[in-house]
């Protein structure tokens, strides 16, 4: 072969490289911008503002893997739903007794219904934020699991990202991995590895039943970095966070013992969940302040549970110094449908999607 046809042959194969990277189609990454004070879109560095929802159940209180298999219709249709209301987020929480049938084997089918998840979103063009390690009903919550110590608990819960990780790495979709909704550190000795029930779901869990003598952000920063660490082995690329409750900050009286500033080092972003009082705006603006640490922050849970939409659109309004995102809830019943309806629920969750349409529509501009 002469010089000029080997050439040439390298020429092809180096384009045909090219387009196949290129995929013009194909969503862009989500990182953390330069300024580290919120996100961007690699490669264009354009500037990139979570406004999604939490989609933990459905309206008759199922979760996900409760009806994602029989009801896959049932839950494309809830995610188009959400797009078309103006989200580009959506925080879906994975329960670990139905992704691992053992300390040591993951559950096939449920990975193979995820990458469903996630070819759904991309074809929507909607981003996950996705939660793991959840233990929100009882019931499903293995025997051996709870049987465990806390190291061959922390193993399993590494086990746990590392098969998420590892059939998530290669997809732009994922935000990011949360590593658990709202872990908290007892101070002294615990029996139960989960919190009391909220609406019959455990949504807060302990990652020990001893603190053993140790300040309590030591052990939430050992735990973090173990699964931070199991993660990467897997996937290096996609941001990693945790969801905490607003009683996190280092103050007198009750702590979950995730101070931020204590336990960051392995985080890429800082989650909270806040839920604004009525008449208290200052007060959860003020503890918004408190997880500003040089990280971007997300309002990972908001809703106008103790306060108005008008209260709560109010605080979204002035959370834009600290905050780079926010996440509401969305449970499965469009405004239409909610319309139709007389119950107080219902009327608090309107209230809510119609503020949601609203600054969806002023985040385009």
């Amino acid at each position: 072969m002469t010089r000029e046809l080997m050439a040439m042959a390298l020429m092809v194969v180096f384009l045909r490289g090219a387009l196949v990277q290129a995929k013009p189609n194909e969503m862009p990454w989500v990182a953390v911008s330069k300024d580290k004070k919120g996100f961007v879109l690699d490669p264009s560095d354009r500037w990139f503002v979570p406004w999604g929802f939490n989609y933990d159940h459905d309206d008759k209180g199922r979760l996900l893997e409760d009806h994602w298999e029989d009801q896959w219709p049932t839950v494309e249709a809830h995610f188009g739903q959400m797009k078309k209301l103006g989200a580009n987020v959506v925080r879906v929480h994975l329960q670990l007794g139905k992704f691992l049938d053992g300390p040591d084997k993951p559950n096939g089918k449920a990975l193979d219904r995820l990458a469903n998840l996630l070819e759904l979103a991309e074809r929507l063009r909607l981003y996950l934020d996705l939660t793991g390690l959840g233990c929100y009903h009882k019931k499903d919550v293995p025997a051996w699991y709870d049987k465990l110590s806390e190291k061959e608990r922390w193993a399993v819960q590494a086990r746990f990202w590392q098969a998420v990780a590892g059939r998530c790495a290669a997809s732009p979709v994922v935000f990011c991995y949360d590593l658990m909704n709202e872990p908290v550190v007892p101070g002294g000795k615990g029996k139960d590895w989960l919190g009391p029930p909220f609406g019959g779901k455990h949504f807060v869990q302990f990652i020990t039943l001893d603190q053993a003598g140790r300040p309590r952000p030591d052990i939430a920063r050992q735990w973090i970095h173990h699964l931070a660490t199991a993660i990467r082995e897997k996937d290096k690329r996609h941001l990693i966070t945790v969801g905490l409750v607003d009683w996190s900050l280092n103050r007198p009286g009750l702590t979950s013992g995730f101070v931020p500033e204590k336990v960051a080092d392995d985080l890429d972003f800082i989650s909270v969940h806040l839920y604004p009082k009525k008449g208290q705006l200052d007060e959860a603006l003020k503890t918004l302040a408190g997880f500003a640490i040089g990280k971007p922050v997300l309002i990972e849970e908001t809703f106008p549970l103790a306060c108005s939409a008008r209260e709560l659109e109010e605080f979204i309004e002035a959370s834009r110094n600290h905050a780079a995102g926010w996440i509401g809830f969305y449970w499965g019943k469009p405004p239409e449908e909610l319309r139709g309806s007389k119950t107080i629920s219902d009327a608090l969750t309107l209230g809510w999607l119609e503020l949601f349409e609203k600054k969806a529509k002023e985040l385009e501009k």
